[in-house]
């Protein structure tokens, strides 16, 4: 409990102008590695997810939305943490068969990292660009453009079928 208040009590500093999200590499699920510079011309929902969470049916939606738009160009990224409650597994081959059987899950997973406690430096990146913040809790959505920054930040609350992340994703989809 102390760590969890510590977290949220360290500060994170902010950037002024915008940097390329897309400029880091990050270890995924299945034991390959994924260079996000190849998502350069798409825009991607990046969000930090937990297997064992109130918010976890959120998968659904998510699965839906990738569904619905990657053929149209979304990449999604979905990042398990265990940062808040440790509420996700310790095992990626856990993680990767708890989504895949639940939630039928078919967007690419991070091994588990950091988000905010000891933030992954993807994570940091995506915590400091302007408008942004560290995720205050699992189920945060990040929406990077076809440039590499960050366009959209939704809370855990803001269910991924939200107007507000169809609206972005659509727009940011119609950019040339």
């Amino acid at each position: 409990m102390l760590s969890t208040l510590k977290m949220y009590l360290r500060g994170t500093d902010r950037l002024t102008q915008p940097t390329d999200v897309y400029e880091h590499k990050v270890g995924l699920l299945d034991g390959g590695e994924l260079d996000l510079s190849t998502l350069h011309g798409h825009p991607t929902l990046i969000v930090n997810t937990a297997s064992k969470c109130g918010f976890t049916p959120q998968y659904a939606g998510l699965q839906e939305l990738y569904r619905q738009y990657h053929e149209q160009g979304l990449q999604m990224l979905g990042c398990p943490s265990a940062d808040f409650a440790g509420q996700e597994y310790d095992d990626d081959e856990q993680i990767g068969a708890f989504c895949q059987r639940n939630y039928g899950v078919e967007f690419p997973l991070t091994q588990r990292m950091s988000v905010r406690a000891d933030p992954d430096p993807l994570w940091q990146d995506i915590n400091r660009q302007p408008g942004s913040g560290p995720p205050a809790w699992n189920f945060t959505k990040y929406l990077i453009d076809r440039e590499g920054r960050l366009v959209g930040r939704w809370s855990t609350k803001v269910t991924p079928d939200d107007p507000r992340i169809v609206e972005a994703i659509e727009a940011a989809l119609a950019q040339s």
